[in-house]
Formats: structure tokens, C-alpha cells, sequence
């Protein structure tokens, strides 16, 4: 499903549209944008209009664009919703390597966070970042994840095995920290 509007003071968080799948296929087009992304993730996101249409009708799966700047510069999710265990899977990209390091993804992770606890009463959120992406595992940790380990030679990738750093919040720590 597509997410309700959140905003912040740096980024609004929107329900997909149509024309972001032209941005899409720019992003994903661009190995510097998706380098470090997931490769199941970057598969999926691909599917242009497709994806936009299967994110739309998920019942477990939120899904945002990411504004900034008056445009459209990335997205971020909630995906593989486990309402029985209150847990699911996270993800931000900004795809505007232009809108890199000015704070957006992690002013989009903590409205996502905020979403996903207060709204969807989530108990916990998990995640995983390539071990290279230091800008994003401090984006996370700035809204309350922590490291719960690394996996190891997750990935193959520029003619090396790399790891990826796997993180997770739980909604009583992010309360906590939320009130401090």
C-alpha cells in the first residue's frame, strides 16, 4: 500500500506515482545509485510501472516517495509486514546523487520509524546495509537502530565478497529515545 503523507521539515514522505517510475529506471540505470543496494533489492524496484502497481495493492508492504527540494529524490519502505509478530523489513534509497549527505534519508527513516511504531504499532524493524555505506548505517543509527550483527560474504560484487551490516530498532528503545 502506498503510505499516507508525512512531513517533515526537510522531506515529505508521498504516495507513489505514476511518473516515478521514469525516475526509477534513471536511478536504477545509474551502478553508482544501486552499487550498494541489495540485489533482490534493486531487482524488484526495477519492475517500473509494475512495482508501482504491486506496491499499491500490498497488504504488506508501505511504500513512499521521498520530496525534497520540490522534486522527487528517493524512496523509503516498509516491506514484509509480519503483523502476527509485529516486525517488518525497512529500506531507504535516495536516487538524486545530488541530495546526498544533506540529512533527507535520515529525516525520511525517522518519519518511516515514527509511521511504522505509532501508526501500524509495529514492535520491531529490521535492516541491512552494505558494510561500505557508513552514510547510511549512521542515517539508521541516528533514529535508533543498533547493530545485531554482520553477514558476512552476503554478496559478491566489483570482483569481491562483501558484507552487509544488519540492524534492527525495537519500539520500547525507540520510545525511550524519542522521549529523551
Amino acid at each position: 500500500m502506498f503510505g499516507p503523507v508525512l512531513k517533515g521539515t526537510k522531506v515529505t514522505l508521498r504516495p507513489g506515482r505514476e511518473s516515478d517510475a521514469e525516475l526509477f529506471v534513471r536511478w536504477f540505470a545509474d551502478m553508482e545509485v544501486t552499487r550498494m543496494l541489495g540485489r533482490r533489492m534493486a531487482i524488484a524496484l526495477y519492475q517500473e510501472q509494475e512495482f508501482l502497481k504491486k506496491i499499491g495493492e500490498s497488504k504488506d508492504d508501505v511504500w513512499w516517495a521521498i520530496e525534497a527540494e520540490g522534486k522527487a529524490i528517493g524512496a523509503s519502505g516498509i516491506h514484509a509486514i509480519n503483523w502476527i509478530d509485529a516486525n517488518a523489513t525497512t529500506g531507504t534509497m535516495i536516487g538524486e546523487k545530488d541530495c546526498w549527505g544533506k540529512g533527507y534519508a535520515t529525516e525520511a527513516i525517522g518519519l518511516r520509524t515514527r509511521y511504522a511504531f505509532r501508526e501500524l504499532n509495529l514492535h520491531k524493524l529490521m535492516t541491512e546495509v552494505d558494510t561500505e555505506n557508513v552514510a547510511s548505517r549512521k542515517a539508521l543509527e541516528r533514529n535508533g537502530y543498533r547493530t545485531v550483527g554482520t553477514r558476512r560474504e552476503q554478496e559478491f560484487r566489483e570482483g569481491k565478497w562483501k558484507d552487509r551490516w544488519v540492524g534492527e530498532v525495537l519500539r520500547e528503545d525507540w520510545e525511550k529515545a524519542s522521549r529523551a
